[in-house]
């Protein structure tokens, strides 16, 4: 059975600008469906290599698979529905699968929209791939699709979500095939070397209102770090990778498991042959102030700090639990430690203002990260937030949804004074970090990659793909109330997602009152236990006996 993935071609001008990433979730599905004996599968980055519509007929034509797999974040989704559409035209016989995060919580709109995806893997796709893959071998597909746990599709008009699969709780079991990637291809810009996103840990314990990612891997899970590292080892030894960044939500999280993953690396000599970064939370850079210059010596070159926001009444609208205070002491004791720290802001919120633009951009340069991010806040449809602030949101075009685009219109600005004013602020901290910081500040690693990364943004900006410009218009401030981000304001919300939110709504209400009424019984029983012993009580609770009836 011959089994083809497609990575959809969907580009933004957000994170690519530091190179092509490579698609960690071919690695690790194809790993689990070769240990399940599935080992004719093929790999397509349309991404990567920009393949459009025409060349993707040619190639699945070619290959005439028995199954094509696609996965989409939610700005990538309309591309990965198209990637199936294309599927069921030139090999109409294919099963065709849909993954990913927006398809596991918004597999009502995606079937509502695109009828022709055949199944959705609704989360961790390793173990349910390989039931949904045995299925569709021993011919039970789609006679026994209901019995497989972790699916969603439609039978007739009715839309099936079948038994939420298990998280995979043996992740050592998983042996990633990074073998199908095109490597040549995966460069990250600062460094110029081969880059890498192996997986050491998924979930996150934390519920940032924001985030999606605690609710897709729902449990917190770790590798054994010698697993991780031999990975590691691999990708250095057979893939000539240089560089990797842990796709870890919070690698930080479990300490202990964090240092002895570092350990490995210098007992193995990998910090010699390879440098990497990690995303992690202002806390546990506090925590482990007097081990930063032990992860320093495992390689860790690289850390994105999620601060978020520099006012912090944003801090607590995102239940970040962090403070400004702790935001710049971790940004401090990074520099110190000679560690790369970028401090990521998220902007565009209904309360920005061009003071509060201002702001940040002034906290920034207090700080002195060396790099800053200002990401636009994208109210992520299966987030906390977005429920609470599903009225002010105008756009449905999902594939807006860039972290680049603003999706959300601020009461004071319109958006293309926003997006004018978050040019302002990367122009004024690039432009001087450029002129009296990079060139000038340590010698040899240091300022290589801080050249690097000078290099990325410039290289980016001189194409205009830089935070999608050139799609855009923006050309200036001249241009700010010309802008124009193309929105495609025929898409809308499917009626089945917006009653399945609504249904939701009501049982978390009902819930809640239970909850609450539960709580209010066991506070009445509590008094009543409190409350002074006044004699055995009588039949029927009552301190008196019925009276007998009158003769």
């Amino acid at each position: 059975m011959r089994i083809v993935f497609v990575h959809p071609n969907y580009h933004s001008g957000g994170a690519e600008i530091a190179g092509n990433w490579p698609p960690a979730w071919v690695a690790y599905l194809a790993g689990s469906l070769k240990a399940a004996g599935f080992d004719d599968i093929h790999f397509i980055d349309a991404m990567t290599n920009h393949i459009g519509p025409e060349e993707l007929r040619r190639r699945l034509a070619g290959l005439k698979p028995d199954v094509v797999g696609c996965t989409a974040i939610t700005p990538a989704i309309y591309e990965a529905e198209d990637v199936l559409k294309i599927a069921a035209e030139v090999v109409p016989g294919a099963v065709r699968v849909l993954g990913g995060i927006h398809a596991t919580f918004m597999f009502r709109q995606v079937l509502s929209e695109a009828p022709w995806v055949d199944v959705i893997v609704r989360g961790e796709g390793e173990e349910i791939m390989v039931a949904l893959a045995e299925a569709i071998r021993d011919g039970r597909w789609p006679s026994e699709r209901r019995k497989i746990r972790g699916l969603a599709f439609k039978d007739g008009e009715e839309i099936v979500a079948t038994q939420a699969a298990s998280t995979v709780k043996n992740l050592d079991g998983i042996n990633p095939d990074w073998s199908l990637l095109e490597w040549s291809k995966y460069i990250y810009v600062p460094l110029g070397v081969r880059v890498a996103i192996p997986n050491m840990a998924r979930g996150c314990p934390f519920t940032c209102s924001f985030c999606s990612q605690w609710k897709f891997w729902r449990d917190y899970r770790v590798r054994d770090p010698k697993k991780v590292v031999d990975e590691i080892e691999d990708l250095v030894a057979n893939h000539g990778v240089g560089f990797f960044i842990l796709a870890d939500e919070e690698p930080t999280i479990n300490k202990k498991k964090f240092v002895e993953f570092c350990q490995e690396l210098i007992d193995r000599g990998l910090p010699d042959k390879i440098k990497w970064g990690i995303n992690t939370r202002v806390t546990d850079i506090y925590r482990d102030r007097d081990m930063l210059t032990f992860y320093r010596r495992a390689g860790l070159v690289h850390v994105s700090l999620g601060t978020e926001a520099a006012a912090q009444l944003k801090l607590d609208l995102f239940n970040k639990e962090t403070t400004v205070a702790e935001n710049k002491e971790a940004v401090r004791l990074l520099r110190e430690a000679d560690i790369f720290v970028e401090a990521q802001f998220i902007v565009g919120l209904d309360n920005e203002t061009r003071e509060t633009l201002e702001e940040t951009f002034q906290m920034a340069w207090d700080w002195q990260p060396d790099l800053a991010n200002w990401a636009m806040y994208t109210p992520w449809p299966f987030t906390p937030l977005f429920q609470e602030i599903r009225d002010k949101v105008e756009i449905f075009d999902f594939s807006k949804y860039n972290f680049v685009t603003p999706i959300m219109k601020p009461a004071a600005l319109t958006r293309g004074e926003l997006l004018d004013g978050v040019m302002k602020n990367y122009r004024r901290f690039y432009m001087r970090k450029a002129l009296f910081h990079y060139p000038w500040r340590g010698t040899g690693f240091r300022r290589r990659y801080l050249l690097g990364c000078l290099k990325a943004f410039l290289k980016a900006g001189v194409g205009r793909t830089f935070y999608d410009l050139g799609k855009a218009g923006y050309w200036g401030p001249q241009t700010k109330k010309s802008v124009d981000f193309h929105f495609d304001t025929k898409r809308e919300l499917a009626e089945a997602q917006v009653a399945d939110w609504e249904a939701a709504a009501e049982r978390s209400r009902k819930h809640k009152e239970r909850q609450e009424a539960v709580r209010a019984q066991m506070k009445e029983r509590a008094k009543e236990r409190a409350a002074p012993d006044l004699g055995p009580m009588a039949c029927g609770g009552s301190r008196e006996q019925m009276q007998e009836p009158a003769e």
